[in-house]
């Protein structure tokens, strides 16, 4: 949502509102960092479980993300812009991601289903280290067009 101002309603659910700040990665701003999306919020895009590998691993664990979802929104962590990397550094493949608030009662499985997804995609023999970061802090601006307005967010 690079440019895009979130305002308005929304609130609660399996993400923990809260937080300040702005996300990093390839295009700043909110999620989809790349990575086909849904094309209606709550419709699952093309990743995750049964989806073919790709030949780049970080493409591969991107694609993988947006198949990872909030249990009580069902919103991907990428469009709800809780990835902010995806990297190869020394032979890992790194995830930082982050929560919308540090008490989030996912805030630990959350992250498990990431590596799993991740190491899924990427191969068995790749290590996956996914860290949860907490800067910047999360705020609802990160999301993208999609998952804002499907929590009421209005998008301007």
């Amino acid at each position: 949502m690079k440019g895009a101002a979130v305002g308005g309603g929304g609130g609660g659910g399996g993400v923990c509102w809260g937080g300040g700040g702005r996300a990093r990665g390839p295009r700043g701003g909110g999620g989809g960092r790349g990575v086909p999306l849904a094309g209606a919020a709550g419709t699952p895009p093309a990743a995750g479980p049964g989806v073919p590998r790709l030949d780049d691993p970080v493409s591969a664990a991107w694609n993988a993300l947006a198949g990872v979802y909030d249990p009580e929104l069902y919103l991907d962590v990428v469009s709800l812009g809780l990835v902010y990397d995806v990297r190869a550094e020394d032979g890992v493949l790194v995830v930082e991601m982050t929560m919308t608030t540090p008490g989030c009662p996912v805030s630990e499985s959350l992250p498990e289903e990431a590596k799993a997804a991740v190491r899924q995609a990427a191969g068995d023999g790749l290590p996956v280290d996914v860290r949860v970061v907490w800067d910047p802090p999360w705020d609802p601006s990160m999301m993208d067009g999609t998952a804002a307005s499907a929590l009421g967010f209005r998008v301007m």
